[in-house]
């Protein structure tokens, strides 16, 4: 059993923090750090991706003893790495079309098959837009395969590298270029969507988790577990981005943690198509909190909507109930 480390056992946000025991530090405060993402990339300042990404590949390649290839979708990720000619990757990094990842990684960990490299393994990444809508048919013949790739998706819950357009994975009354904030119902409509890890689920590969920035100690673990399968593996990070959302860069890996403390992000691991494990939540919190620091929400303050706060906590407390976030008295123990 794991135990998340608190703030006040650190005094301080930073991450790695010197006061903590050995064992309870991130890679990256390690000297086995293998700083798969180097430094000179170009993502913007308080990046939920830039950060997610470097974690989850670097506890990959430690899991893998650094014998891992990396598949990336067009996004975000792909064009703040790689400004031709230059390259932010210190490992075996392949760039792909916008949805054929899944499909291209597929190819490269049967070749290793071929070659007689079991040893050498494959992550595809991509972000929501790229995995939820444009390569959803090639991650859903990945899953149905079953092919021996671990697949993550870095959502931030629209398409932030072509002008913030809604995604499958674009929240309720959210904001974007494409849901305007006008009329009676205004941003982004509610029952529309996808929720790709349960479509993974459906699935029954091996397994599905959802991650998050605001705890770097459960994504690594995540990973590090993924890579210790073999088969389809599906993890869903959730990456905060601050010109999308409309929020301060400095509040990045806050509106991370609020998104999870209120429901509307749920941690939790499936093996087999069954959910084995969720983080708990001692006592929710609201909704409202989270969503007054994003400006893609703030027409949602204003007289006349109040149904869409109540369908967004509606939305979070049906989470809560449906994954079992609620702590019982007797799990704190």
């Amino acid at each position: 059993m794991t135990q998340q480390v608190k703030f006040y056992q650190t005094g301080t946000y930073t991450v790695g923090n010197r006061l903590l025991d050995q064992d309870q530090r991130t890679v990256q405060s390690s000297l086995d750090r293998s700083n798969a993402l180097d430094s000179g990339h170009r993502a913007c300042q308080g990046c939920g991706e830039a950060l997610g990404a470097r974690f989850a590949i670097d506890a990959a390649m430690r899991a893998t003893d650094n014998q891992l290839i990396a598949c990336n979708a067009t996004g975000c990720l792909e064009v703040f790495t790689t400004p031709y000619p230059e390259t932010a990757w210190q490992m075996p990094w392949i760039h792909s079309l916008f949805g054929n990842a899944a499909a291209v990684a597929t190819g490269v960990a049967a070749a290793q098959r071929v070659k007689g490299k079991k040893e050498v393994r494959v992550i595809a990444q991509g972000g929501d837009g790229g995995t939820t809508d444009i390569g959803f048919g090639c991650l859903s013949g990945m899953f149905d395969r079953n092919d021996d790739v671990l697949y993550i998706c870095y959502d931030n819950q629209a398409y932030m590298n072509t002008g913030v357009q809604r995604s499958s994975a674009t929240p309720p009354a959210a904001r974007t270029a494409t849901t305007m904030p006008v009329g009676p119902n205004p941003g982004n409509e509610f029952g529309q969507g996808k929720n790709v890890p349960l479509v993974a689920m459906a699935h029954g590969i091996p397994y599905v988790a959802t991650a998050s920035v605001h705890d770097l100690h459960d994504l690594e673990r995540k990973v590090t577990k993924a890579m210790s399968m073999r088969g389809a593996r599906y993890i869903q990070i959730f990456v905060p981005c601050p010109l999308g959302w409309g929020s301060k860069p400095c509040d990045s890996i806050k509106l991370a943690r609020m998104a999870a403390e209120c429901g509307l992000w749920p941690l939790f691991e499936a093996e087999d198509g069954e959910i084995t494990a969720s983080t708990k939540l001692r006592k929710p919190a609201p909704v409202n909190g989270y969503l007054k620091l994003q400006r893609r929400f703030a027409h949602m303050f204003k007289p006349g909507n109040e149904a869409q706060l109540e369908g967004m906590q509606a939305l979070a407390d049906k989470n809560i109930a449906k994954f079992e976030l609620l702590e019982e008295k007797g799990d704190e123990e």
